[in-house]
């Protein structure tokens, strides 16, 4: 079976609206539904969501290729982007603050056509050491295939499975030209969810880079959300956690429309389904947001230390394994025995409680009061 590239008529996609007409109804009312809680909450709130879903699409979009980043190197180089106050002391991390750039140029320049320049800088964000792992490759630059051709493979060496084969690197500069000029037309009035769908797909048929093809054609589906719903909707919801949670049909469709002839409906019911899953599955933020913003308003008059403010964020940010005094003395970078006494403290305060257990190996966990 033919790639979609080696048709005679590339790139002349084709759909059936018709057939799309009721998803892209439903997708827009549970777009409304997000959008009317959004304007209830307050702006506070709405910035700490937005912050929260620019760190789910930076943390999930590199999930889906297998790379796992720090948290909190991502959410304190998301907060700086955002204005707001970052909670403690968080390490410097150019990976992460290189994928939460490309991400946040996404979202928030919207007006910014995509041009060959700005994908090259996000290329160029994504690998700022020059190195894909332990191997080096271009970097701001169009594949070249010069070790082999392009291919999507799995399995064992010399047991490969060739799921996909992208055109030549020497068609790669002209495919661009014209994807670009199209993406930045609107000269076929697509819906825009249909146009953010047939986007990924074309540019992952192209694969146009030697790595990161993944997280760029994501972030270009992020540009053309944003630039849909708008400064009311947009940062509010993460297409690239949901398409993490659906790892393996999005592998599938994207393989199934790689091939055959160019019509795309199969890949638009499943795209625009998962859209609709990932403004549903926006209330998990959202209630992490307030859930965060009621412990604050509850503890306010309470006179805590930098470092205590700090550690209580990080646990409700979500804290990876048991909370104990020398972790809070490593990560806090203080004594045990400061650590100690800013633990007790708050144990003393119910903000904080001993988990059963006790000894050497005592850990902490919100009191019923102080959660």
């Amino acid at each position: 079976m033919l790639y979609v590239w080696q048709n005679a008529s590339w790139p002349q996609w084709r759909c059936d609206f018709e057939r799309l007409n009721p998803l892209l109804q439903d997708l827009r009312m549970e777009l409304g539904l997000l959008q009317g809680r959004m304007e209830m909450i307050g702006l506070e709130a709405r910035g700490r969501a937005r912050l929260e879903t620019v760190v789910a699409e930076a943390m999930q979009t590199s999930a889906i290729e297998g790379e796992v980043l720090n948290p909190a190197a991502v959410r304190s180089s998301a907060a700086r982007r955002l204005g707001l106050e970052t909670a403690g002391f968080s390490p410097v991390d150019r990976v992460a603050d290189g994928v939460v750039e490309m991400v946040w140029d996404a979202m928030r320049y919207t007006c910014e056509p995509l041009t060959e320049e700005r994908l090259l800088g996000w290329h160029a964000a994504l690998f700022p050491t020059g190195y894909s792992g332990t191997s080096k490759i271009k970097v701001a630059a169009w594949r070249d295939d010069a070790m082999s051709p392009m291919r999507v493979v799995s399995g064992e060496i010399g047991r490969e499975r060739v799921h996909y084969e992208a055109p030549p690197a020497d068609r790669i500069p002209s495919e661009m030209r014209l994807f670009l000029e199209w993406i930045n037309s609107n000269g076929e009035n697509l819906d825009p969810f249909v146009k953010a769908g047939r986007a990924h797909l074309w540019f992952e048929v192209l694969h146009p880079f030697e790595d990161g093809n993944g997280r760029i054609g994501r972030a270009i589906v992020e540009w053309l959300l944003a630039k849909a719903v708008g400064e009311s909707g947009s940062g509010f919801f993460s297409i690239s956690r949901q398409m993490e949670r659906e790892r393996r049909d999005y592998y599938q469709q994207l393989e199934m429309s790689s091939r055959g002839d160019l019509n795309d409906d199969l890949w638009q019911g499943w795209f625009l389904g998962c859209i609709k899953r990932a403004i549903k599955n926006a209330d998990e933020i959202l209630d992490g947001v307030l859930k965060k913003a009621h412990f604050w308003s509850k503890w306010a008059g309470v006179a805590l230390n930098e470092r205590q403010s700090a550690m209580l964020n990080k646990l409700l940010d979500g804290f990876d394994g048991k909370l104990t005094s020398s972790k809070w003395s490593k990560i806090m970078k203080c004594s045990p025995d400061t650590a100690l006494r800013d633990l007790s403290d708050l144990v003393a305060r119910g903000i904080l409680l001993k988990a059963e257990g006790g000894g050497r190996g005592t850990n902490y966990v919100f009191g019923t009061s102080g959660h």
